[in-house]
This record gives structure tokens, sequence and C-alpha cells, in this order.
């Protein structure tokens, strides 16, 4: 039996993820597809590499639009989808690939959103302990955000084995563009991309932050505190995070630190420990479900570094999505989606 599944902001990078995955996916047939202003074109207009749906039209997105259908998945901007869910109908499974359900603390959202907080949903990632539970069954799922998941991959191991505290992390990460969306923007054009890196949301500003700590918080740590700064640089899609946080213990080397990462990740079928030695690049990931992680103990400082690399369309968003619908309806976890990346 196959699920009828539409996806609401089919012409933006992430609807373009997501469709171009299900479409490899042997239990989804694929439903409506939806957009704001440009709907009334064909697909092909804004996702050329999909041919099987070039010539679909782009629906008005309503929850009219999904009558009749078994998925929904939601890639809107932020704040906009918190009113179409409440429209659709229990039974469906819906996914948020925004924010807008994310956070459990609604003075966090308030905060950083400015908005009226709209509640939280059951977290779609389901690498955190215990989270693969909560998944499944869920017909409402929010799906984190590309960077909180690079970084939570890299770090909660250390912090569900005790072996950092969670206070005084640091989170750095070379972002691609992709992740601020398919809008025009000048800051994302070419010419002011190329051969330059930016920071942005310095200072304790990003959104993510706030879903960095809940997650910390989550599996284990007491009070956790986190610096993020964000670089936009010139590649189009991918994220490189570096994070580094003081060791509970000084005295904790190299090893100690793998084995825990090992016992983590070594029955995760999408996120991968490297060889000793050997430092995560973007390029591995591109187009996977994939994240890899290093992780070395700097003893000059006490602090344990880990560096994990991921593709934000797909494992930051759409691929990861898809790995949690699988969860939801029963379905093999890594149905439709690879770790295999492309290369060169």
């Amino acid at each position: 039996m196959s699920l009828k599944v539409g996806v609401a902001g089919a012409t933006g990078y992430a609807g373009g993820e997501l469709l171009r995955l299900l479409l490899g996916h042997p239990q989804v047939e694929i439903g409506a597809l939806t957009a704001g202003g440009s709907a009334g074109s064909r697909l092909g207009e804004h996702q050329p590499h999909l041919v099987p749906l070039a010539d679909r039209v782009v629906e008005a997105t309503t929850a009219e639009a999904f009558s009749g259908h078994d998925v929904v998945f939601l890639a809107l901007p932020h704040g906009a989808s918190a009113e179409l869910a409440r429209a659709l109908p229990e039974e469906v499974t819906v996914l948020d690939c925004g924010a807008d359900f994310r956070l459990t603390d609604a003075q966090d959202w308030q905060k950083f959103y400015g908005t009226e907080h709209a509640g939280s949903w059951p977290y779609g990632l389901p690498e955190l302990p215990g989270q693969r539970d909560q998944l499944r069954g869920a017909t409402r799922i929010a799906l984190p955000g590309c960077n909180v998941t690079a970084a939570t991959l890299a770090l909660f191991p250390a912090i569900a084995a005790g072996l950092v505290d969670g206070h005084d992390i640091t989170v750095t990460g070379a972002v691609g563009p992709s992740g601020a969306g398919k809008s025009a923007k000048p800051h994302l054009l070419g010419s002011e991309l190329m051969g330059s890196a930016t920071p942005y949301g310095v200072g304790g500003t990003h959104r993510h932050t706030p879903e960095m700590v809940q997650n910390f918080r989550a599996v284990g740590a007491a009070d956790p505190t986190v610096s993020f700064t964000p670089v936009l640089v010139p590649m189009a899609r991918g994220i490189l995070v570096s994070c580094t946080a003081p060791l509970a213990d000084p005295s904790t080397d190299t090893a100690a630190v793998r084995r825990a990462y090992q016992q983590a990740f070594d029955d995760e079928p999408f996120v991968h420990l490297l060889p000793e030695g050997q430092w995560p690049q973007t390029q591995w990931v591109t187009g996977s479900n994939h994240c890899m992680v290093q992780v070395v103990v700097d003893p000059t400082v006490g602090r344990l570094v880990a560096i994990s690399v991921l593709d934000n369309l797909t494992k930051g968003t759409a691929g990861q999505g898809i790995q949690a619908l699988n969860l939801s309806r029963g379905f093999d976890e890594t149905t439709g989606l690879t770790a295999m990346g492309v290369a060169p």
C-alpha cells in the first residue's frame, strides 16, 4: 500500500529535495504540490531537475489541496506552518521542515522568533537517545534545524556519556547558502558569495541556538550554554560544524572519547565516526542522508573537539524528514534514502 504524500512549498530548495527523495521511495505516491506566489505555474519552471514531475501544476497552499492525503510535508517559511497544520486532520501525518514546533519553551520561541508559540511536536532527530520511540506512530513531527542536527550529532555522545557537562560549548558552522532558502537576497548573490566567507547571527542571536541548548539538555547536560557562530561560505549545499566543550575530567583522552562515540553510532545507518586522524569534508556527504563525525581531545586546554559534516538539504532537512516518516509509518528507517554521497 502506498502513501499519498503532498508537499507544501514544493518550489523551494527544501521542497525540491523532498520531491527528489520521494520519487525514489517505493511506498510513496506524490500528491499535491503547492506554493505561494508560484501557484499556477509548472513545477519544471522551478525544479527542472525533477523531470517526472516537470509538467505538474503547482497549486495554492491550502488545506483543501491536501484533501485525501496520508502525509503532508510543510517546507514553508518559519511561522507559516502552524495555521495550515491546524487545518489538517489529525490522522494525516504532518512533518514540518520549519521551526514552528521545534522549541518546547514558549519564552525561547518568543525571544528568537517574536511571535506566539504554536506548541511543540515530537522531534524528528532519530539518533537522539529514545527519540525513535517518540516518532513511531506520531502524526505530527517537527524536523530539526540543519545546523542543530550537525552540532547535536557532533556532541551528544560526549554529553550523554558524561565526558563533557555541556557548559561553555562553542559551535562554529560553515554553511552553504541554500540553507537560507531560494528567495532573492543581495547577500546571497554569486558576486557577493564567491571568494568570501561571511559570519552572521553572531553574539547569541541565531535562532538555532536555543534548539541546540534544548537538545543538549535532553541528553543530560544540566545547565548547557552554547555560543554559536555560523559562517556563510561559497558552496551551494553543506554544513561543517566545529564544536568544542571543556572535559568533565581533564585527564580524559581521545581513546576514551572515541569509545563513547563508537558505542553511540555503531548501529546508526546514517551517522559515521571516521577513522582516527581522518577529518570530514562536506563534499563526502553531498546528496546523502549521511553525517560524518570526527573527535579528538585537545589536552593543552582540556577540551573536546568534535567536527561533523552533512548536507543541509538532505540529512539537515528533507532526508531526515523521510527518515522520520519511515519511523512514524513503520517502514524500514532507511527506505528511500542513501548514505552514499556524490563525488567528485
